[in-house]
């Protein structure tokens, strides 16, 4: 199963590894395979200081926790989105938040599900029709059923 990310469950996951997003991240590649845009990295990085400063996390720890994190998904560089991709998505989330145009777009592009944290974001997609997103707590079920069909399958 194809996921796009958005910034703000990576945030998340950095943030906190144990939390439902960083298992998700960590642990649900096995089953599913998460995507997002290049340019999320270097936001990542822009921010750093800011990350250890609210985590108490080490030079080291963060380090760790990011390239942990970022190892987990595909970056494509946002060279790749079509014209039809792009204009969509401004005309999906320029009233919602044009920082979520790339991630949008990215999802059509793939033409899988977007994986956000941003209830905003979701709220505003839903409205105008949207259904290609996919909550935490949905993508989590999900999670658990291939965990219990892999333990079962063991016995």
């Amino acid at each position: 199963m194809k996921i796009v990310i958005d910034s703000n469950v990576v945030f998340s996951a950095i943030l906190n590894t144990k939390s439902k997003m960083g298992q998700l991240i960590i642990d649900g590649s096995r089953y599913f395979d998460f995507y997002s845009i290049g340019l999320l990295k270097s936001e990542i990085l822009e921010h750093k200081d800011k990350i250890i400063k609210h985590t108490t996390y080490s030079l080291d720890e963060f380090e760790e926790i990011y390239e942990l994190i970022i190892s987990k998904i595909v970056f494509l560089d946002e060279i790749l989105l079509t014209d039809n991709d792009l204009k969509k998505a401004t005309e999906l989330v320029s009233d919602i938040d044009a920082d979520d145009i790339l991630f949008v777009a990215l999802n059509e592009h793939l033409l899988t599900n977007l994986w956000t944290g941003d209830k905003k974001l979701i709220k505003g997609l839903k409205k105008k029709g949207y259904q290609r997103l996919i909550t935490t707590d949905e993508l989590y079920e999900i999670y658990l059923e291939k965990q219990l069909k892999k333990k079962y399958k063991r016995k």
